[in-house]
Order: structure tokens, then C-alpha cells, then sequence
């Protein structure tokens, strides 16, 4: 792949540049891989990154459970959602270069801080302050979006609903319960589980939907000139307003960050910036929407462990449970799922 990355960067910049060195970069949970490439000429930046992603003549989806479309897509989703992007002003990496035959994309390089590293022994203030630009940024793709919808922009073709939301708690079932070693479901208790999730799923489904990163957290946020710039939004689609802002501040990490003040400071910002009319139903709505996140979220955490021999992201699983208890404890009427769950999970007891 190396000479294959050589000859692009020729083509791209002109004679006279050249790769100095290549490095692997850490990736996320897809299939796909990144590298840094160091360059030099006169006409090209000190560094882009490479996006590598596997393809057999088949364009590649990340999330197999959206792959519902009527056609086959006929361009990289990716590449789709970037020109969306860019033409309504969200700060997403440039684009130099796009091989989708050869599974090859050169991006430029916005750095290594990402939002979660940022705000790591921070003050509160400046917490806040980072956050905000955060949702400035997720306003900018959700109020933007949603108006210039253009129906050629694959994630207009795509909706959180109510199948979508059963197959992410089906997944959450599966794995983060039946697959997991030691664990013994009974009937009884799967059956009311399944009664709980589709009356959630019920629920979140009769939302208005708007454009939605669907990924929208402090990894996927990367801090570029004093800006919050947004990747890895190939997955984007409609769904409640309250998704992403469930997504950001109720991520990995953010416990370790965001206490529940400040989380409704955070949240008071993002219904003052978009007028919400009726505070309650707004925060209901994100409440369940946190939840069923982090419900896919725990599901998926041990699919990757049991199914693509990923362990790593199993540390994310506890925190994750405890704030799942905590959210339940918020909405009355779900504390029956705590019971439920408390079964399986040391956490939720």
C-alpha cells in the first residue's frame, strides 16, 4: 500500500513532494484503518492522514443494521456525508484526495487532542466553556442540516425508528446478556425486558427527527485551532434532537468530567440555544435517548470483546452501568429495568 500512498501524494500535490514517513494511528471499533503520513514540498501540508478501508468492489458500510436502503449507495457514505457537511459549514476534516477502488482517502490531519483528552484537569469553567463550542458545533449540523435537507445526502434516506431502536436493544440482549459466559436469562425476564425496550423504542420513534452525527461524542470531536472539528460521521441520520446531546454528555468519559451539574448546565445551553418550548418533554426525551445509548452501548462493548477480539473497550462497561442506574433512577416509571438488570450486572445493584 505504501508505493500506492507515494504515487497519490505525487498526483495530489504535485512534483517535488514526497512521504517522508508513515505512521499507524489508532483506530475506532469499524474495520477501518488510519495512518499519519509525513510529507515535504512546497505546495503541501507538513502531515495529512490516510483513511484505509477495506472494499471488494462492494462500497463498504460501517453499520450493517442501516444498510436499508432502497438502492445500493454509489458513493462512499463518508464521501457523501462530507460534501453535505462542508457545503452547511460544519467543521469537518478537508478532503485531498478520495480512491474509493483502491479503499484509499487522504484527509487532512487536524491533530491528536480530541475533546475528551482537552478537558482533562480542566476547571469547571473552562469545561463548560469546551462543551459549548461542542453543541455550537452540533447546533450548526442540526439546525443547519435539517433545513437544507437535500434527499441526495444518504443520511436523509436513513431514520432512528422504531426497528432501528429494537435491533440496537436486540443487540444489547444478545450480547451484553445471552452470548456473555455465566449468564442465564430466564423467559420470563427476557420477555419483560423486550416489553420495557419497545415501549422506549415506541416512545423515541414518535419524535420530529433532525440531521443527527449518530456518533456525536468527545472522541469523535477533535480540537484543531482552538475549534471543535467533527469525524467519523458516515453513520449520520435522522433522529431526535436529543440524540446527539445524549451522545456528548453521556459518553466514556464524560463521568469522569461532567457531574450532574454541570450536565444540566450543559443541557439548559443546548434548550436556551434552540428555543425548546417544554423543558420537561425535552429532558424526558434525552433521558430515554441517553439510555437506550447506553443500553446498545454496554451490547456492543461485548460484541466487540466476544465477537472481534477487541477486549479493550470492556473498562468502558462499568462506568457506563452506573450511569445507566443513575439515569433510570430519573425517570420513575423505567425503575423496573433497574430490577431487571441488577440480576446480571454488579453495577446496577
Amino acid at each position: 500500500m505504501e508505493n500506492l500512498i507515494v504515487e497519490k501524494i505525487g498526483a495530489v500535490f504535485g512534483p517535488g513532494s514526497a512521504m517522508v514517513a508513515l505512521e499507524g494511528l489508532s483506530g475506532d471499533a469499524s474495520s477501518r484503518r488510519y495512518f499519519r503520513a509525513f510529507l515535504r514540498g512546497a505546495k503541501t501540508p507538513s502531515s495529512i492522514v490516510i483513511m484505509n478501508f477495506p472494499t471488494d468492489g462492494v462500497l463498504p458500510l460501517s453499520s450493517e443494521e442501516l444498510a436499508v436502503f432502497k438502492e445500493p449507495p454509489k458513493e462512499l457514505p463518508f464521501i457523501n456525508l462530507h460534501r453535505f457537511l462542508t457545503n452547511i459549514g460544519v467543521r469537518v476534516p478537508g478532503l485531498y484526495g478520495n480512491w474509493e477502488k483502491e479503499g484509499i482517502l487522504f484527509l487532512e490531519d487536524l491533530g491528536d487532542l480530541a475533546l475528551g483528552d482537552r478537558v482533562q484537569g480542566l476547571p469547571e469553567s473552562e469545561i463548560l466553556s469546551w462543551y459549548q463550542k461542542a453543541i455550537d458545533e452540533l447546533l450548526v449540523l442540526q439546525v443547519r442540516g435539517t433545513r437544507g435537507r437535500d434527499d441526495s445526502c444518504i443520511a436523509f434516506q436513513q431514520r432512528f425508528d422504531f426497528r432501528l431502536y429494537m435491533w440496537e436493544f436486540e443487540h444489547f440482549l444478545e450480547y451484553g446478556l445471552e452470548k456473555r459466559p455465566g449468564v442465564q436469562l430466564s423467559p420470563s425476564a427476557l420477555q419483560a425486558l423486550r416489553k420495557v425496550f419497545a415501549n422506549i423504542a415506541d416512545r423515541l420513534d414518535q419524535q420530529p427527527p433532525c440531521l443527527n452525527h449518530r456518533d456525536y461524542h468527545s472522541w469523535n470531536l477533535m480540537i484543531h485551532d482552538n475549534r471543535v472539528a467533527v469525524i467519523d460521521f458516515q453513520d449520520a441520520l435522522l433522529a431526535p434532537s436529543q440524540y446527539d446531546l445524549a451522545s456528548l454528555l453521556n459518553d466514556r468519559i464524560t463521568d469522569s468530567v461532567i457531574h450532574p451539574r454541570l450536565e444540566e448546565q450543559l443541557v439548559d445551553y443546548y434548550i436556551e440555544k434552540r428555543s425548546v418550548m417544554d423543558r420537561d418533554e425535552f429532558t424526558e426525551i434525552y433521558l430515554l435517548s441517553a439510555i437506550q445509548r447506553d443500553l446498545k452501548v454496554v451490547g456492543r462493548f461485548y460484541y466487540l470483546d466476544l465477537v472481534k477480539g477487541k477486549p479493550g473497550y470492556k473498562k468502558f462497561i462499568p462506568p457506563t452501568l452506573r450511569r445507566l442506574k443513575r439515569n433510570l433512577g430519573r425517570l420513575p416509571p423505567l425503575e423496573k429495568l433497574v430490577s431487571l438488570l441488577a440480576e446480571h450486572f454488579e453495577e446496577m445493584r
